[in-house]
Order: C-alpha cells, then structure tokens, then sequence
C-alpha cells in the first residue's frame, strides 16, 4: 500500500480536521423563544454560542437563569460585580416578563454558558453580533427542537 503522495499537505488537513473537531465542541445553538429581546433578537431567531468564552463588557451572553437552572437566558453582560459574577441586563426592560440581575442579583460565572458570536437564522437576519449598549433578553434552549419557556 502506498502512502499519501503530498504528506505535508495531508497532515495539515489532519490538523485542520482536529481544530475543527475541537471548536465544535464549544459551538452551540440556541432558539430566541421570546420577544424580551426585540427589536434586536426576535423570536424564531437562531444564535451560535462559544460556550466557555470569558465575556467582556458588553457582550451577548447565554446564561442559566440562577433561579431557575433549567432555563436558559440571552443577556448583556453590563459589567463585573466583585466576585459575585455579572450583572447581566436587558435590552427591553418594558418586555413583559422580563428578568434579569434587577430582579435576581449577579449571575455567578459558572452559571455563564458562553458568549453569542452570530445570528445564523432566519438567514435574512444572518450576521455577527457586535459589542454596544446594554441589554437583550430571551428565554432560549438548546438544540432542536425549541421549546416554549416562561421567562
């Protein structure tokens, strides 16, 4: 049997299949399941996720809400509180049923999923989320199907 007739070129494509391999375990995809987050984020809106990426002022974060774990939540990190974890806000604070560190305090760091880096769906509204204002909320799960969730 004979080898490969460019090693070089198939140990780079070896390396580039590991590295893919390894971002998709930190990629995730979450749903906006409610409207808390308009005009900005709809619902019906797809969101990838770096999980285990350290936010920064600014960013759009998934967390687990602190009092309800099972409930996944799409934030602002509006700023550091000490060592209690991140102040987390929404954009529409007059969205009904809106929740967020007002209501319950700093979210801890291990409850921080990760930070958003795109929108991917509905591909009319497809591209990267930049840094900027405080705000956004939405109850989001992961994976499909979506499902309905109180926020």
């Amino acid at each position: 049997m004979r080898g490969p007739r460019h090693p070089i070129l198939w140990g780079l494509a070896g390396g580039v299949v590991l590295a893919l391999a390894g971002l998709r375990r930190r990629l995730r995809t979450v749903e906006v399941t409610g409207d808390s987050m308009l005009p900005a984020l709809r619902p019906g809106d797809w969101l990838l996720v770096r999980a285990g990426a350290r936010p920064v002022r600014g960013d759009v974060v998934v967390a687990r809400h602190p009092e309800r774990p099972g409930l996944l939540i799409v934030k602002r990190a509006a700023h550091r509180s000490g060592d209690d974890g991140w102040w987390l806000e929404s954009d529409n604070q007059g969205a009904r049923g809106r929740r967020d560190s007002w209501d319950f305090g700093a979210v801890p760091d291990a409850l921080v999923v990760g930070r958003v880096v795109a929108r991917y769906r509905p591909l009319s509204r497809a591209g990267t989320l930049t840094r900027g204002a405080l705000g956004w909320q939405a109850a989001v799960t992961l994976g499909r199907p979506a499902q309905r969730s109180e926020q």
